[in-house]
């Protein structure tokens, strides 16, 4: 089973690329499915079809689906919406108003997430295809599922208990209703479902493709998200290059294009290696459909295999990186190794919490809960070493 999801900014091609790559792998004989957690979607448009909620054959082997997010937030966060309505009822918050309110920010795009985990776990697919929301949204919804797991493992409980204790007292003292159990259960579903989601996304056989256009501005923030994706434990296997101008007979203006996107193209090969960076380049027209969008996408693998089209395999596993290790390296010391292609220590914090490590990069946290043999350490230090931070820890051993 393969997965593969496309992010970058937006409007540099993403959608593009994630359609092309579905299409090349339908072409090749696998039963794909490609679909979006992007609210404004694209897919459809791209592929010049009507959009479908359900997975809908659109070539040979090619199958598209379009998430209906109204549909399954009314099936999914049901018993929390009605809570939220009845409390907002009881201060006096008009019907309409309370409608709008309890529309929670995030809602499609985190149910995006769960149709990607049940098509993967349904076992109907060879491969599946993520158009993801651009970087930000994206970085935001793939640390939620360990973000929550923190919420759920340390005060969910405890809450839960207090409630239950003094809902009666509660009720009649502030006239507001308390969660009932139905909402707190609501809450361990979805904590279930979310963590479902990272088991899909960190599979091995799992990868994140970074677009991006030859652009300073463009170049940075991908640069970033590497960095991020590798933090959270997210395996990122390519960079494609797009929209790149042709040589060939370029006027004045093109040739000033060309000769800064050579600069950066350049730049990028060097800062994001060891991953490969394929390129796509302006095209006469915009490719719309499958034909265009499978020709496009034989272009842009096989600019990593230039000799031949057929080596040019748009499943294949394009870097391997584990993004995270551990080795015992004599006895009572450990080795922690996290894949953390791109950054910098300054902007670097490591603490130790309990049974926890607290690690901060460029305004990004992860708690990152150490396995037994881990927590029974200390850590004796840190270092970055090429794209890794190692993190030695340390026990002491009975004499």
């Amino acid at each position: 089973m393969r997965v593969l999801l496309f992010t970058g900014k937006g409007g540099v091609g993403k959608t593009t690329a994630a359609a092309g790559t579905a299409t090349l792998a339908a072409a090749r004989g696998r039963k794909t499915l490609v679909l979006s957690t992007d609210a404004a979607h694209s897919l459809a448009d791209a592929f010049g079809v009507p959009p479908s909620a359900e997975p809908a054959e659109i070539a040979p082997n090619l199958f598209l689906a379009q998430v209906d997010a109204q549909r399954k937030f009314e099936r999914t966060w049901t018993e929390i919406r009605r809570y939220l309505l009845g409390v907002l009822d009881s201060v006096g918050v008009d019907p309409i108003e309370a409608e709008e309110l309890t529309v929670l920010p995030g809602a499609e795009e985190v149910l995006a997430l769960l149709e990607v985990r049940d098509q993967v776990r349904s076992g109907r697919w060879d491969v599946v295809v993520v158009d993801c929301a651009p970087t930000a949204e994206t970085l935001r919804l793939l640390a939620l599922p360990e973000a929550l797991n923190w919420y759920m493992d340390r005060v969910f409980p405890m809450e839960r208990r207090m409630v239950r204790a003094l809902r009666p007292v509660l009720n009649r003292v502030t006239g507001i209703p308390m969660p009932a159990d139905g909402v707190f259960d609501a809450v361990e579903r979805l904590h279930a479902e979310l963590a479902g989601v990272r088991e899909v996304l960190t599979d091995p056989g799992t990868s994140v493709r970074l677009v991006l256009t030859p652009e300073f501005v463009v170049v940075a923030e991908a640069r970033r998200t590497l960095t991020s994706l590798s933090l959270y434990g997210y395996r990122i296997d390519a960079v494609i290059a797009n929209r790149i101008f042709p040589a060939e007979g370029a006027d004045s203006w093109r040739t000033g294009w060309v000769a800064a996107q050579t600069e950066m193209l350049a730049e990028i090969e060097a800062s994001f290696a060891p991953l490969p960076v394929l390129r796509s380049g302006y095209r006469a027209a915009e490719p719309v459909g499958v034909e265009e969008l499978g020709a496009l996408a034989a272009a842009v693998y096989a600019s990593r295999l230039p000799q031949t089209d057929s080596d040019a395999d748009p499943c294949a596993l394009l870097a391997e990186t584990e993004p995270m290790t551990i080795r015992a390296v004599d006895p009572g010391r450990y080795v922690l190794s996290l894949a953390l292609p791109l950054a910098d220590k300054r902007d670097m914090d490591l603490r130790r919490k309990g049974d926890e490590l607290v690690l901060t990069v460029g305004g990004h946290r992860r708690l990152l809960a150490l396995p037994s043999a881990l927590a029974r350490c200390s850590v004796g230090g840190a270092q970055l070493a090429g794209d890794r931070l190692e993190i030695t820890f340390t026990r002491e051993i009975p004499s």
